[in-house]
This record gives C-alpha cells, sequence and structure tokens, in this order.
C-alpha cells in the first residue's frame, strides 16, 4: 500500500489529481490490508471490533478533543501544557 502514496507528499482529503485507475490500485491494496487483518485477528483470537473500540477509549483518555486539535504533541506533552494554562484562562 506505501507504493500507492510513495512521492506524492501530503495528499488532500478525497484524492483530488488521482487517476480512476491509481483509485482503484489503492481500493483493491486498502482491500488486501483489511483481509490480512482479520484473518490475523481470527487466527490469533482477538475480537477485532471490541479490542478497536477499546482502543479508541484509549485514545480519547489519552488526546483529549479540546486539547489535541490541531496539534501533533505525545500525549504526555499535553499533561504540561494543560497545567501551564492558567485558571483564568480555562
Amino acid at each position: 500500500m506505501c507504493e500507492c502514496f510513495q512521492w506524492k507528499g501530503e495528499v488532500p482529503e478525497g484524492l483530488p489529481g488521482w487517476t480512476d485507475k491509481e483509485r482503484t490500485h489503492l481500493s483493491q491494496e486498502l482491500a488486501d490490508v483489511l483481509l490480512y487483518l482479520l484473518r490475523l485477528s481470527h487466527k490469533c483470537r482477538v475480537d477485532l471490533p471490541q479490542v478497536a473500540l477499546n482502543k479508541l477509549a484509549l485514545n480519547a483518555a489519552k488526546y483529549p478533543a479540546a486539547l489535541v486539535r490541531g496539534s501533533s504533541k505525545k500525549y504526555n506533552e499535553y499533561k504540561e501544557t494543560a497545567r501551564q494554562v492558567p485558571a483564568a484562562a480555562t
């Protein structure tokens, strides 16, 4: 799948400028990844939908939307930032 994005730089939402052939190739690659993941989770007896929900909850706790929107800081940097914000500013 990486080859679909190699040399493209930042790819805007909706893939403007991509040809139908490129979109079809990407779609097929994404389907391959999904099918591999589903098979692997079945072999490993991992409840993929449940662990995905668990991971979303964990990420929501680590990266509160009010603090992280528009930022790429690591989760432990937000706690420091939150402590530095004066009480009047919150």
